[in-house]
């Protein structure tokens, strides 16, 4: 069997080389707040929202709508792990980081309020914000006269 062996300062030396290099570019920089990153999706019935959550229970996510003010939250909760696995871990690096966060949407009179859904699949909070009735588009064909 073959060993594997690195170099462990060349590898720090790489690293906060790598670090640094990130941090000075303008969308990497950490403000304090962080963001799970979200897209916005329209459909002819509905708009979407997909949130990028991996490594959360869907339990621990908070959805509420007030006065035309959709937010979605999520609170972390500190674990006690006494499990005796779990205590003899010595991470090397550890870059997985699971923050609490709050997004608010304000939402016009086209989304049906009354019937958003959610579901928490594979990493991602997707919402449905059903566009009402008399908002929808429905194709038209006009006649030549």
């Amino acid at each position: 069997m073959t060993a594997l062996k690195f170099n462990q300062p060349a590898l720090k030396t790489f690293d906060i080389f790598l670090d640094n290099l990130l941090n000075d570019l303008p969308a990497t920089k950490n403000s304090g707040i962080d963001f799970p990153a979200v897209n916005i999706i329209e459909t002819s019935d509905d708009y979407q929202l997909e949130f990028n959550v991996a490594g959360r229970k869907k339990e621990d996510f908070k959805i509420t709508v007030d006065k035309n003010i959709l937010t979605v939250s999520f609170e972390k909760k500190e674990e006690n792990k006494e499990d005796d696995k779990e205590q003899n871990k010595k991470f090397i690096k550890k870059e997985f980081a699971i923050q609490s966060f709050k997004r608010s949407f304000t939402l016009d009179e086209k989304i049906n309020s009354d019937a958003i859904d959610a579901k928490y699949e594979n990493g991602i909070l997707a919402l449905s914000l059903p566009k009402k009735e008399e908002v929808k588009i429905l194709p038209k064909e006009i006649s030549v006269k």
